[in-house]
């Protein structure tokens, strides 16, 4: 486990099977959040169910996943965003890859996965492929000493969705649990089609990463800058998930979003 010196510190992750086939949503909120200065430490994995995990759109970007924990905690530290490559942090799992991919169902790993982030993340927006993990993580993240944490289910994703309502359990910075729904179109999204957000190869999803970043518009964009929203409310940095939408426009739009990619890619590389 590692320890950067970072506050916030967030993780932003899903169980995954979900079985969608979106392209790496989390992946790219990661960059809008450390942009806007929370402190990123993403961990993961190689695919289970979908075309491609986080670790292999980092990679096809041009990110160096494996790194020693001592090259992450001190990215993270130096440029607010690290990727810990999931086999390397948690020995046992590793073993567990090959079985995994065999059965490519949601099994025990998809859950523990994300409740052991080996930064010690203070901050959790988690994604779950079943609504009613939502209340029963939330309570789980609190027990475990979560700061302050989301958990979303959005109509059959493991993501805060704009394809319709998405279930949020929020544990929030005093200890209290509310649990309650939210839609696009309160945040003046329009509804998308899942067939909007999917992505079939590695390549097409580290192009759509960076297209998004680089602030092109649509049904892509929407669902990570509503996503990104909620994660910026998690860690304290807007007071509501309104503030939270026009702060991550306000980043991509910057170019800052883009900028922090590169800043990965040299530092992992370095």
């Amino acid at each position: 486990a590692i320890k950067p010196k970072v506050e916030p510190l967030l993780d932003t992750c899903g169980t995954g099977g979900d079985k969608s086939s979106t392209f790496n949503i989390s992946t790219t909120v990661a960059f809008v959040l450390a942009a806007g200065g929370v402190g990123v430490a993403k961990h993961g994995n190689r695919s289970v169910s979908s075309c491609c995990g986080s670790a292999d759109v980092l990679e096809a970007l041009g990110v160096k996943i494996d790194q020693t924990p001592e090259q992450v905690e001190k990215c993270i530290e130096d440029i607010g965003i690290g990727f810990m490559f999931a086999p390397g942090f948690h020995k046992a799992m590793k073993y567990a890859i090959g079985p995994r991919k065999e059965i490519a169902i949601r099994t025990v790993f998809n859950i523990l996965g994300p409740l052991t982030n080996p930064a010690g993340a203070g901050y959790q927006l988690l994604g779950v492929y079943d609504p009613k993990l939502c209340t029963s993580l939330s309570r789980v993240l609190k027990k475990l000493g979560s700061k302050a944490a989301m958990v979303v289910h959005g109509e059959g994703l493991d993501e805060v969705a704009t394809t319709g309502r998405t279930m949020i359990s929020e544990l929030k910075a005093d200890g209290t649990v509310e649990d309650y729904e939210i839609t696009p179109e309160g945040f003046g999204f329009k509804t998308s089609s899942l067939d909007e957000l999917t992505s079939e190869s590695v390549e097409e999803n580290s192009r759509i990463t960076k297209d998004i970043l680089s602030g092109s518009e649509g049904p892509k964009t929407d669902i990570v800058i509503l996503n990104s929203a909620c994660a910026l409310k998690v860690s304290q940095k807007v007071s509501s998930i309104e503030e939270g939408v026009e702060m991550a426009r306000d980043i991509i739009n910057s170019g800052k979003a883009l900028e922090k990619l590169d800043e990965l890619v040299k530092h992992s590389n370095a």
